[in-house]
C-alpha cells in the first residue's frame, strides 16, 4: 500500500502567498511575487529568485531567509530545510 505524500501547504495558502520582496517592487508586472512549491518543502519566487523554507508546516517568508537562499540552485537546496 502506497500513501501520497501531503503537500505542506494547502493549494489555496499558495494560491495567495507572494514574495514579499516582489510585491514591494512595480518591476515585475500585475501579479508579482507567485511562488512556486519546490521539493515540497520550498517556495521559490521565479521574479527576485528568493527562495523560503517551509519548516514544521509553516512557510517562513522573511526577507533574511529568502535572501540567504536566493544564491543556491534549486537542485541543491537542502530537503528538508536546516533549522533556522
Amino acid at each position: 500500500m502506497t500513501t501520497m505524500q501531503e503537500t505542506p501547504i494547502s493549494p489555496e495558502l499558495l494560491e495567495i502567498l507572494r514574495c514579499p520582496v516582489a510585491v514591494q517592487s512595480d518591476q515585475f508586472g500585475e501579479d508579482p511575487g507567485r511562488l512556486e512549491l519546490i521539493h515540497n518543502c520550498w517556495l521559490v519566487c521565479a521574479d527576485t529568485n528568493m527562495k523560503y523554507p517551509i519548516r514544521d508546516g509553516i512557510p517562513v517568508m522573511l526577507i533574511e531567509e529568502g535572501e540567504r537562499w536566493k544564491d543556491t540552485p534549486v537542485d541543491q537546496l537542502p530537503v528538508p530545510p536546516p533549522a533556522a
